[in-house]
């Protein structure tokens, strides 16, 4: 395959930002059901991962230290900006606070996990945790965030991302499942009635149109990014790093996360197509994690790996079912809690319309909360497995 290697800056992104529009054009022409099990996120980050081990990309490259010093950054900023704590809070009410009981289940259960396998795996697979605690807590662009601030491998992530598929297809059919029991679950937290009924208002109440996106949005929103990326930049430059805590990365990223939340309380946040543009983003980056991924000790450590996800994600479920119980809420605000955790803003649609399709708008809002949690939280979830590896 060195016939033809692509090498320059244009080809590697053209490569890269191809296989995410191919993918995504897959799932809208075929409508294939595997895609709800398996998003095109998997298939967008492991078609970088043959290109680069067969010769067709290179495995290192100033490019891919150019998408990850900007880019990453930059969706950050656009993906907080959209967040919208009032309006969940509005619709949601209690179901924020059984998300934040997810999460916690998240935090906790990292360690918990790891120190069942550790004897199994290596040193450093306290990163690979850290990384997944990144997406189950916020989404990709958190697990990409906090993978840089721990300074996690390519097999580190390698190894976040194929846990995350494997137990995103046991918690799925759960939480679909979990409708079944609504009755049952409505005893046991002792919920209202009428909740549902006032939730399903509230989204009435709340759901506007968006804007048509124009082109003076875009230039206002990559001006945003790139003004606060280079702020970031310099702002870190000076600050005091306490290692292995606090690096110069660490104190990149979480300044673009303290911006970017504090901007989504101004009007900046009415620009509409920052998401959009953002999980764009997103998506390329994953393609470039791909493609710098070091796969070689994965295999060995999988399964363990994929043990301790598995007892860290009922430790998630329990914690869930803790803060239904102590909230008093329904089923089908705990799965669509659960699902703004484990599979982000691309997941908790999901479930939310297999549940009520009227709260669709209202997971979204969920699942942005936990881009403004992710990146503090997973990144206090990693610490935690590097104290007890």
């Amino acid at each position: 395959m060195d016939a033809f290697p692509i090498t320059t800056p244009a080809g590697i992104l053209a490569a890269l930002s191809g296989v995410c529009a191919f993918f995504f054009w897959l799932e809208k022409r075929t409508q294939w059901q595997l895609f709800q099990y398996l998003p095109p996120l998997i298939f967008i980050y492991l078609a970088p991962v043959i290109l680069s081990n067969s010769g067709v990309v290179p495995t290192a490259s100033d490019t891919y230290t150019w998408m990850k010093n900007l880019m990453l950054p930059m969706m950050l900023v656009l993906l907080l900006l959209n967040v919208n704590v009032g309006a969940a809070v509005r619709v949601l009410g209690r179901g924020v606070g059984v998300m934040l009981f997810g999460t916690l289940g998240v935090v906790l259960g990292a360690p918990i996990g790891l120190l069942i396998v550790r004897g199994w795996m290596g040193p450093d697979a306290w990163k690979a945790f850290g990384t997944l605690a990144g997406s189950w807590i916020g989404g990709t662009g958190n697990m990409a965030a906090v993978g840089e601030m721990i300074d996690a491998s390519g097999a580190d992530i390698g190894l976040a991302v194929f846990g995350d598929a494997v137990i995103y297809l046991i918690w799925l059919p759960v939480l679909l499942s979990s409708k079944k029991f609504a009755s049952w679950f409505a005893s046991y937290t002792g919920v209202d009635e009428a909740r549902v009924q006032k939730m399903e208002a509230a989204a009435a109440a709340e759901y506007a149109e968006s804007k048509p996106v124009q082109t003076s949005d875009y230039l206002c929103l990559l001006s945003i990014a790139l003004l606060t990326t280079w702020f970031a930049d310099v702002s870190s430059s000076r600050l005091p790093e306490i290692e292995p805590y606090l690096s110069a990365s660490t104190w990149k990223i979480l300044l673009v996360t303290s911006i970017g939340i504090g901007l989504s309380f101004t009007g900046l946040s009415t620009i509409p197509g920052s998401h959009e543009l953002g999980m764009a983003l997103v998506y390329l980056y994953v393609a470039r994690m791909g493609a710098v991924a070091d796969l070689s000790d994965v295999a060995d450590q999988a399964v363990p790996f994929v043990v301790g996800a598995m007892v860290w994600i009922f430790i998630h479920g329990a914690f869930c079912l803790l803060g239904a119980k102590l909230l008093k809420v329904d089923v089908h605000t705990a799965a669509i809690a659960s699902a703004a955790n484990i599979g982000g803003a691309a997941s908790a649609p999901i479930v939310a319309s297999h549940h009520k399709e009227s709260l669709v708008p209202a997971s979204i809002l969920m699942a942005l909360i936990g881009y403004a949690v992710g990146n503090f939280a997973a990144y206090l979830a990693a610490l935690l497995c590097r104290w007890v590896s």
